[in-house]
Parts: structure tokens; sequence; C-alpha cells
């Protein structure tokens, strides 16, 4: 049985994108906030089925689609959005669905990131057109999502969260990861920014920057010797696990929250200790 706390968003309704992964943060917070009592938009870019990892063939995985059957299965309500957050009007379209059939946009998480792979090389092995669909869905997509969310935040007059999807990849450059870097950190800065903007509106902003976890974003570099070497690195001895990051961006979404603006929180297993 759910208690009162578990449904203090009950009567909000929050658009989480890039949940269509079985394995991913976004699907975990989109569960997360439907069993705080909210009504949760599930966005994707409509994958190709052929391109799922097993587990997701093998669950007969519907991307999301099956993120929100999951949703309503907490008693809310869900709607699922087949976009592309680097295109304003689709970004748009996002908005003004919501609010038409579920009457506001209280809560955003901007999670939608470029997939890891041909980035993951030294800076004069980059190509020009992968550098910038890194920036352009991590840096842009947060920009016009945010801003979207913001206006319609302020027209309602009741405040809201915005929560940011970074990474500990944002406080710290790493080589062969300097796309990442530079998308990550643009969007701490970002918020930073924008918090300082909204905070008249009572709408904080902030980011959540998790280390290394476990979903399906890392499954190409395997879970083998490389894996193993990651996580031994991590102080508490293990990656997080996509429940866990889901929580925390959960309790900022929360009234318990109402006077954190401006962060960006490590959720590293103390892997990273800057600010």
């Amino acid at each position: 049985m759910m208690t009162d706390s578990e449904r203090e968003l009950s009567g909000k309704v929050a658009i989480v994108t890039g949940a269509g992964r079985l394995r991913g943060i976004g699907r975990a917070t989109a569960n997360v906030l439907a069993r705080m009592g909210a009504d949760v938009v599930v966005t994707g870019t409509g994958r190709d089925p052929s391109t799922f990892p097993p587990d997701e063939r093998q669950a007969g995985w519907r991307d999301v689609e099956s993120t929100a059957e999951e949703v309503r299965s907490f008693g809310v309500k869900a709607k699922t959005v087949v976009m592309d957050v680097t295109k304003a009007d689709d970004v748009q379209s996002l908005i003004d669905s919501t609010v038409a059939e579920l009457g506001s946009v209280d809560i955003i998480i901007n999670n939608a990131a470029a997939p890891y792979g041909e980035d993951r090389v030294p800076v004069i092995d980059v190509a020009e057109e992968v550098f910038k669909k890194v920036l352009d869905v991590k840096v842009v997509g947060t920009y016009l999502c945010s801003k979207a969310a913001a206006i319609q935040m302020i027209k309602q007059g009741d405040g809201g969260r915005i929560v940011n999807v970074s990474s500990t990849a944002g406080k710290r450059g790493t080589a062969r990861m300097a796309a990442y870097n530079a998308a990550n950190f643009a969007v701490d800065g970002f918020t930073q920014a924008l918090s300082k903007e909204v905070a008249e509106h009572q709408i904080t902003a902030n980011c959540v920057c998790p280390g290394m976890t476990e979903t399906a974003r890392l499954d190409p570099i395997g879970r083998g010797d490389v894996w193993l070497s990651r996580a031994a690195q991590v102080p508490l001895g293990r990656p997080a696990e996509d429940i866990e990051v889901a929580e925390l961006i959960g309790f900022l979404c929360s009234p318990r929250a109402a006077y954190i603006t401006g962060q960006a929180i490590n959720i590293n297993g103390g892997s990273v200790t800057e600010r």
C-alpha cells in the first residue's frame, strides 16, 4: 500500500525525455515519478526494434509504449511522444499536447543524450558531425525543452521543477571523452544560470550528475575486463543502478526539495568529489 508521502506528486504532470530503454535512467525515473503520483509523459526517438539489445527483444519491449504501460500500473496517466529534442517544433508540440491532454507541465526531466560510441576517440579523430550531434542532443535539447517548459510553468503560475541529467563528466575532463565532457560541462553551467532566472517564479532547476551507471547506454563497452576495471575504481565498489539515480531525481521534484536549486549533485559512489 502506498503512503501519502509516496503520492506527494499527485496532480502534477511530468515529462521525461529519453525514457524508452528497458535499462535506463529515463524509464526508472518515469516509474519513480508515477509511484509518487505524477502523470507522466514518456518521450523517445522511435528506435528501430532491430537495434534493441537482446534483453529488450526477449522481453518483447516496445520502447516508450512499454515504459508508459509500467507508468499506468501505478494508477496514473501516461502519454507517449516520439520526437527529436533538437527540433524546436517537436519540443513545442510536446508541451502543447501535454497541456491539452493532461492539463499542465509541472516537471521536466531532460534525460535525452546521444548514444555512446563514435565520440569516444581522441579529439584529433572526432568527426565534426559526431561532436556536433553530442552537443546538439545534450545541450541544445536541454535548452529547448527547459525553455519551453519554463514558459509554460511561468504561465501556469504554480512553480515547477526542471531536472537536467548531466554526468560527473561535466565536472572532470577525461581523455577520449571531449565531446561528452563539453556537453555536460555546458549543461551544468546552463542549469546554474537558468536557476537564477526562474527562481522568482518558484521554479527550481538542478542537475543530477551520475557516475558509472548500469544501463543499456554502456553496453558498447561490454561487461568484461574493461567494465570490471572501471567498477573497481568506484570507492563503493560498483556502478550505480538506474533506480538509484531515479530516486534522487524524484526527491528533487518533490516538495521536500523546494529550497534546492542551481545545484549539480553527484551520485557516483564517491568517484568524483568536485562540486
